[in-house]
């Protein structure tokens, strides 16, 4: 029996045009979608409702109790990525639908990114860049990162790979886990302390939790006023874990010095977005992941989850989930 497949979001389009593209069309019947659209439950509806296999690309595609209820034959979604957090997997579970992600192929990327932005927020790089773009000659204080602690909010593989990239800048790294840390931080070359602790000793304190309903506001309005006034934050994992409006009224009255961010709690963002106006911030377009490495090698295994599954002797996968430890 052909295998209906569809790639409902894929825009703007990566997949199109590659070797995994090529590999996941001997698999099926298969339909990439490369048009906008997908982030509307009614147009991805209309996309998946006949697929038995769906390949997502974009988290702006939401699979939630109502577009799972739309689709009856729909036996698994392969996520392309490691954040899940736009799949009901409660109700995927109770439809026997398999969810499959790709974690760990994007860790190295991401990494190198968090450290970008710790650079480039405390060293002042794009006002710096301004500035002498426009004739000027500015002399303030830059942040120096040696003799420094760094604090590690979840030891995945992309937290684990910051501290790897953090130690030879002389840092001090404390780090924190959602769960058990079973001595992770140890292997890491950091210290676990409680999430208290690390907000109150780091000048620079990275996320890289994974966000779910009990790590949403993870960082609120009291955890934040934790944090020392020359503290610097970055989020290179996802916008909700941290409570907007607290981070904006944080970095407005100096309660903390600065943020880099790579995601938002409203993808592209607003116009008018209160973070776009701060001096203090730096901001990067949700990319920290996009390099051809990572699409390589994210594409590849996400179309070998979809051969596993087929290639299960009883014709289901109960493999459930494949998933990074925050």
């Amino acid at each position: 029996m052909t295998r209906r497949i569809v790639v409902p979001d894929d825009f703007p389009s990566l997949l199109s045009g590659t070797t995994a593209e090529q590999q996941l069309r001997t698999l099926g019947d298969v339909t990439v979608c490369t048009e906008r659209g997908a982030n509307e439950e009614a147009e991805l509806v209309r996309r998946v409702c006949d697929a038995e296999i769906v390949m997502n690309i974009r988290a702006y595609a939401r699979f939630t109790e109502r577009v799972l209820a739309a689709c009856p034959r729909l036996r698994m979604i392969s996520v392309w990525g490691t954040g899940m957090d736009h799949v009901d997997l409660a109700a995927c579970r109770a439809r026997g639908v398999a969810v499959t992600n790709t974690p760990g192929v994007n860790a190295n990327s991401v990494a190198e990114h968090t450290l970008a932005l710790i650079l480039a927020v405390t060293r002042r790089i794009p006002q710096m860049d301004r500035s002498v773009r426009a004739a000027e000659w500015p002399r303030a204080f830059l942040v120096q990162l040696e003799g420094k602690t760094l604090g590690i909010v979840g030891l995945g593989a992309t937290g684990t790979r910051v501290a790897a990239l953090a130690r030879p800048f002389g840092m001090r790294l404390l780090a924190t886990s959602w769960g058990p840390d079973a001595g992770r931080a140890a292997a890491a070359g950091a210290t676990a302390v409680p999430i208290e602790t690390l907000l109150r000793e780091s000048d620079v304190v990275t996320l890289h939790l994974r966000l779910a309903p009990d790590t949403e506001c993870y960082l609120g309005r009291e955890r934040l006023q934790l944090m020392k006034p020359t503290a610097f934050l970055i989020n290179t994992a996802r916008a909700k874990l941290v409570d907007k409006d607290a981070l904006v009224e944080a970095l407005r009255s100096g309660r903390i010095a600065g943020a880099g961010l790579d995601v938002f709690h409203h993808e592209p963002i607003e116009a008018g977005d209160p973070l776009a106006s701060l001096p203090n911030v730096v901001l990067s377009p949700h990319n920290a992941w996009l390099t051809p490495e990572v699409i390589d090698a994210g594409f590849r295994l996400a179309v070998e989850n979809i051969e596993r599954y087929l290639s299960a002797a009883s014709g289901s996968f109960t493999g459930a989930t494949r998933t990074a430890v925050p």
